[in-house]
């Protein structure tokens, strides 16, 4: 038997009044993608980077070793170069890669190039994108199976990854010999023993890894395109929805997901705007495609243009080839055009045109180009506002919000404050190697009373602050900046009564200090305060009694 002779019609036997799969006549399951990399985010959560991918690769080695056995024991090869080339098949029947063209089996020592990875797409989605190779189950798998398919040790290395921001993965596999002193700082992974020295270590720091596969259209973005879906070896902020509002705002995202509507995401800077965004793409049936975004208000006018819409060889100086744009990029995922509203107007129109005939056309080109790109956009500004004053484009303005999900700031998800703060503790602990796991009481007090009015992105940042500072196990009030340290009482000012030190003087301070803010709107007051009207009431008409 030769390895192109291997039929996915042949290989999978479902029987669906047993509820049985089988795979190359071994029982199989099906899972979703999107799950899987969120099994990936907690294990790299509950055991640091290293020990992920110490799972991940013992993981791959037993499943590839299991598919090599299947085949060796069930179908007459040709030859040994059959059954070795017939790796690559059984992978991208699985949805795992996709090759570059040319390219027989991402085992070959001669190297292996792929165009998508699911590995490497989910980590993107649900990580961000890494500074190491990312794709570990792969690098597994691979190894497993040539190991079983050749009868000696074969070590596959990922040295290029679209999870780090490369334009594809890139896999050599050799024997330990072969290897020589490259394969020392990888060769833990792929023992039996890989797992004890990492899993008691949580906060262990990310570590050289090796390949991860590639299923999605993750593949499908353009290298140049890469820039907007990430920051570099940033996690995303995590979701948190304690309070009423925030779960509100995700019910939606979630219920509007699997619906390919234009959804408009408005919030204060800082609000989680594009994490709500890695959502709704997520959870949608695009979730295999690339993710793009852009900050429209980050690049000038005739930059933003091309960006979004590509050009043509020789359409401005500086234009050496020919370049898609991000809609281009975006096939088959998603666009999310963040601040939408700093568009320049020219744009707009181009925009809107896209929008409705579901073409763009490239800078300097007359031919129209199809797109396949859900679109969100979001915005900070009050579009309805802007499109009333003719400072947006109506017909745009009701273009994007065709689903609008407001995401309400920090000051009014009080209850969110300190398990994301919590969230955010554990991230900034892992990312900064440090030994931090928890906050002082002083500390958590400090974080409850700021009002946050830089959002989920201050409050990121104080903790990072916090983290880079402490001396120990504990973020302490101190490791706080200095406009959070503050807010906390610290012994009273000069000439202040002993009774305003207590903590029910801290609460009518708060409480007045809010209304003013507010400029005496009780109702905005107690959303900040995160307590009810009614409670915010009876506080103030005991306020009033003991001044009379």
């Amino acid at each position: 038997m030769r390895a192109a002779d291997l039929d996915i019609r042949k290989l999978l036997d479902v029987d669906a009044r047993g509820g049985v799969v089988r795979f190359a006549g071994e029982r199989a399951v099906i899972l979703d993608a999107g799950a899987l990399g969120t099994l990936r985010e907690e294990l790299v959560r509950l055991a640091g980077y290293a020990g992920a991918r110490a799972v991940l690769t013992r993981f791959g080695v037993e499943h590839g070793a299991r598919m090599a056995e299947a085949m060796v024991s069930r179908l007459p090869w040709d030859s040994e170069a059959e059954l070795h080339g017939a790796g690559a098949l059984l992978h991208t029947l699985q949805g795992f890669i996709r090759l570059a063209p040319g390219d027989t089996t991402p085992l070959a020592s001669r190297g292996a190039t792929l165009l998508s990875s699911y590995e490497a797409e989910q980590h993107l989605l649900h990580l961000g994108r890494a500074d190491e190779p990312v794709c570990w189950m792969l690098a597994g798998i691979a190894s497993g199976y040539m190991t079983r398919a050749t009868g000696e040790a074969v070590y596959v290395i990922e040295d290029r990854c679209i999870g780090r921001g490369d334009d594809v993965c890139h896999f050599q596999g050799r024997t330990r010999a072969a290897w020589g002193a490259a394969l020392e700082e990888h060769l833990p992974f792929f023992r039996e023993s890989a797992l004890d020295p990492w899993l008691g270590q949580p906060t262990q720091p990310a570590q050289p890894a090796p390949p991860r596969r590639v299923t999605g259209r993750a593949l499908g973005a353009k290298a140049s395109a890469l820039p907007f879906a990430a920051p570099r070896g940033e996690p995303p902020t995590p979701l948190v929805a304690e309070s009423p509002a925030m779960r509100r705002a995700l019910d939606r995202a979630r219920r509007v997901a699997p619906v390919d509507s234009t959804i408009l995401l408005t919030g204060e800077s800082g609000a989680g705007k594009e994490r709500v965004a890695r959502l709704i793409h997520g959870a949608s049936a695009r979730a295999a495609g690339p993710f793009v975004a852009v900050n429209c208000a980050a690049i000038t006018e005739t930059l933003l243009e091309s960006e979004l819409f590509g050009h043509a060889r020789g359409s401005f100086t500086g234009a050496t080839h020919d370049r898609a744009g991000l809609f281009e990029a975006a096939r088959g995922g998603t666009l999310l055009l963040d601040e939408v509203g700093e568009a320049p107007p020219g744009v707009q129109a181009k925009l809107l045109r896209a929008l409705q005939e579901r073409q763009v056309r490239r800078v300097g080109e007359n031919t129209s180009r199809p797109v396949d790109a859900r679109i969100l956009a979001a915005t900070n500004r009050d579009l309805a506002a802007d499109a009333a004053a003719g400072r947006f484009r109506r017909d745009l303005y009701y273009r994007l919000r065709v689903i609008e999900i407001r995401l309400p700031p920090l000051r009014e998800r009080r209850e969110d404050v300190l398990p994301l703060a919590r969230a955010l503790l554990g991230a900034a602990a892992r990312r900064l190697d440090r030994p931090v796991a928890r906050f002082t009481p002083e500390a958590e007090g400090a974080l409850e009373r700021h009002g946050w009015p830089g959002n989920v992105r201050e409050l990121e940042n104080a903790v990072e602050h916090a983290v880079a500072l402490a001396r120990g196990g504990s973020a302490d009030l101190d490791d706080l900046p200095d406009d959070i340290r503050g807010a906390a009482p610290t012994g009273g000012e000069a000439g202040e009564a002993p009774a305003a030190r207590t903590l029910e003087g801290v609460e009518r301070r708060a409480i007045l200090a809010a209304l003013e803010r507010h400029g005496g709107n009780q109702a905005r007051a107690a959303a900040e305060l995160g307590i009810g009207a009614s409670t915010l009431y009876r506080k103030l008409r005991r306020y009033a009694r003991g001044a009379g």
